[in-house]
């Protein structure tokens, strides 16, 4: 059957894409980039099941993705269903000993094995672990320390069985990876004392894209990157830039902790973490496919 002339314009709308795509192709084959997946995104059906092919497209196309996820929302869900109160400090939650085994079941269980199934559903291959696998993270309690608004003496933050990474053991990535097959990894690590740990999934993100020393680290959230005062999209920043922008109050509230997280990365031998917005359908493709990206790249 003959193919109209706008199911002509559309198919050679398709291979024009295609052909523009395979300088990034080449630039990519065969490097790590690790995602982290988290926010809207996941709570979105139509979204996630576009995250799921966007991975399986990347793995088909030579790119080892490795995704690190978070669950906060489905965690929340789980406390209210069994009615434990979380209690928060300073606006992090503390995690008590019955609290932290709802978060591995969710995380994971629950959680893990749907971001998997998401990607097996659009054709590649997916295993999902945590960071208690095959001594895959080694973790540390977190010891926060603030000042008290009004004696200004700082205080350590208790927050119980809240972690975070002290060393990463990349070998069962590797050796997933090296099968073919894609990690979906859920932030729980764990202590020398066998304890569980709860860990923020940007900072186990980025602490598996530095040991992976991997070529990007993208960090999906619900805004489009780091903004400027006139509140514009900033596409590029230098290490240097972050930390001016944090210090004029630029950058401020949750954006902190993502632009030091990639940092970090960064800092640890990523070549380039960027920061985008996970509601845009097709985020991770648009950013790695095209010139100029859609988020805020922070470089060296």
């Amino acid at each position: 059957m003959a193919l109209t002339p706008e199911q002509l314009l559309a198919a050679g709308e398709q291979a024009d894409i295609l052909v523009q795509a395979l300088p990034f192709l080449r630039r990519y084959a065969g490097v790590t980039i690790v995602i982290k997946y988290g926010g809207h995104a996941m709570g979105d059906e139509h979204l996630a099941e576009k995250f799921g092919r966007d991975i399986a497209l990347l793995k088909q196309v030579g790119v080892n993705p490795v995704v690190v996820h978070g669950g906060g929302p489905q965690i929340n869900a789980m406390l209210n269903r069994l009615a434990i109160k979380s209690n928060f400090v300073d606006g992090l939650r503390v995690t008590d000993e019955s609290m932290v085994e709802v978060v591995e079941m969710v995380l994971a269980g629950t959680v893990n094995k749907h971001v998997a199934g998401l990607i097996n559903r659009a054709g590649a291959l997916a295993v999902g672990i945590c960071g208690k696998d095959g001594g895959l993270i080694r973790a540390r309690k977190l010891r926060r320390t603030v000042k008290d608004p009004g004696s200004n003496i700082e205080k350590v933050l208790d927050l119980g069985f809240v972690g975070e990474p002290e060393h990463v053991d990349v070998r069962v990535i590797h050796a997933l990876t090296g099968a073919g097959l894609i990690p979906v990894i859920a932030p729980v690590g764990v202590g020398d004392d066998g304890q569980t740990y709860n860990i923020n999934a940007d900072t186990v993100a980025g602490a598996i894209a530095g040991a992976l020393g991997a070529r990007r680290l993208l960090m999906l959230t619900d805004v489009a990157g780091v903004l400027n005062a006139d509140k514009v999209l900033i596409p590029d920043m230098t290490i240097a830039d972050v930390e001016a922008g944090v210090a004029s109050g630029m950058i401020s509230g949750g954006m902190i902790p993502k632009v030091e997280n990639c940092v970090q990365a960064v800092r640890a031998g990523v070549k380039g973490a960027v920061i985008l917005d996970g509601r845009m359908p097709h985020a991770c493709l648009l950013e790695l496919f095209r010139d100029g990206g859609v988020g805020t790249l922070v470089r060296a």
